[in-house]
């Protein structure tokens, strides 16, 4: 057996094939919604995915607003922000967040699994969240999960 023959195929910018999908979040668990969007905008479900390229696919997330966090963590959990300037420490609860930016409680949600370098906040570029059932990437015909 001719073992030269196995090369490792490394995917690039210009061979990686990245399509549209669409995941509707109503009634789904947060955190394991999220956990699945990190994995299919880094691309590790192809069998090409390549750690230090974006090869994922671009997400769209519907119904945002209708995602459910388990036990009392809607009320008792906190996302801090911090404005640079002293004293400009703000805490914010997920049903504030809720009320005000549905949609923002999942972006959160991914960046954080996501890694934390120029990669992941190209990769954050690749989901599109929306609060409602509609959304205007019809145009890229996205296929549903």
């Amino acid at each position: 057996m001719n073992t030269l023959s196995y090369k490792t195929v490394s995917a690039n910018k210009k061979t990686v094939n990245k399509e549209w999908v669409v995941v509707d979040a109503n009634g789904e668990i947060l955190g394991r919604l999220s956990s699945k969007i990190a994995a299919i905008i880094r691309g590790k479900h192809k069998p090409g995915f390549t750690p230090n390229v974006d090869c994922g696919d671009n997400v769209i997330v519907i119904n945002a607003d209708k995602v459910k966090l388990t036990g009392d963590k809607f009320a008792t959990k906190q996302y801090i922000s911090y404005t640079g300037y002293p004293g400009g420490q703000r805490f914010i609860s997920p049903k504030e967040l809720m009320a005000k930016h549905p949609e923002r409680v999942v972006e959160k949600a991914v960046r954080g699994m996501l890694p934390k370098n120029r990669l992941g906040r190209a990769l954050f570029g690749n989901l599109h969240v929306y609060a409602g059932a509609e959304h205007p990437h019809a145009a890229q015909s996205p296929k549903a999960i």
